[in-house]
């Protein structure tokens, strides 16, 4: 099986870098690529786990874009860790992040829920605070049954806790994955609730800046997303990848590996590498 898309605790996933790995091995994953939030921090540790492992394993990111407004993720595959070019707009990111965050606790006080950016970052241990840690510390706390519900009431736009960013812009995304020798896949494109025309014109927009491939299969992708992904891959000329987009054991529905084989008529993103 492939996975190119996992995120551990180096961003908002629960499990450190050397445990995701392993539970990837044990479902029989064979060519593994991590991929957190605008971090490289657990790249090293799940480099050298994937090696005792025997999995090949393939260094990567997933960076946050603002485009026209809305926020794309673009996943980084087969990147160089040591990039500076990469290093340093990454670092911007998660400054910003760490702004983010001390305005959502700020918000979220005036509503009477007092301490949420501390609890937040004691979840997050390290720079690279998420909105889901947010929701889990959120949940923990009582304000709603689980995090996805306190998403919803708390962080989702219009929500008292939901604050606008403005990340990296398309270009700049593409531009630091290529400057680290990878390459840059548009990340679940159906997933961000967009039109058909607006979908056009993201992928127009994608193609136009550099970009590489978009992900075919994200986690539990039905037949006619698949294809309906597939077809536009074809289209605009992308290479395919496929991932779990895996964040947390503890839902068994969603867990490390794709075994759903691509569409044999596409070119996998992995035979560029």
């Amino acid at each position: 099986m492939i996975d190119l898309h996992l995120h551990s605790r180096a961003s908002d996933g629960s499990l450190t870098p050397t445990d995701l790995v392993q539970l990837a091995a044990a479902r029989g994953v064979r060519l593994l690529a991590l991929t957190d939030h605008d971090s490289l921090d657990g790249l090293a540790e799940a480099g050298a786990a994937a090696q005792a492992a025997g999995i090949r394993f393939v260094p990567g990111v997933e960076i946050s874009v603002t485009w026209e407004h809305k926020t794309l993720h673009v996943v980084g595959l087969n990147i160089a860790p040591g990039n500076a070019g990469l290093c340093a707009g990454l670092a911007r990111l998660r400054a910003a992040r760490g702004i983010r965050a001390l305005e959502m606790g700020r918000r979220l006080s005036a509503r009477g829920i007092h301490d949420a950016c501390a609890g937040a970052q004691h979840l997050a241990g390290s720079d690279n605070v998420t909105r889901t840690h947010f929701a889990q510390w959120l949940s923990d706390q009582g304000h709603a049954d689980t995090p996805q519900k306190a998403f919803q009431r708390f962080l989702a736009r219009g929500k008292p806790g939901h604050v606008a960013m403005t990340w990296a812009s398309m270009e700049e995304s593409i531009g630091w994955i290529h400057a680290a020798g990878g390459r840059a896949v548009l990340a679940h494109p159906l997933r961000y609730g967009m039109t058909r025309t607006w979908l056009m014109q993201t992928l127009t927009a994608f193609k136009q800046a550099g970009g590489d491939a978009i992900e075919i299969i994200c986690g539990r992708d039905n037949r006619d997303n698949i294809a309906t992904a597939a077809h536009y891959a074809l289209r605009f000329g992308f290479t395919a990848s496929m991932g779990s987009d895996f964040h947390n054991p503890a839902t068994p529905w969603l867990q490390p590996g794709i075994e759903t084989p691509l569409p044999e008529n596409l070119t996998p993103v992995w035979e560029c590498f």
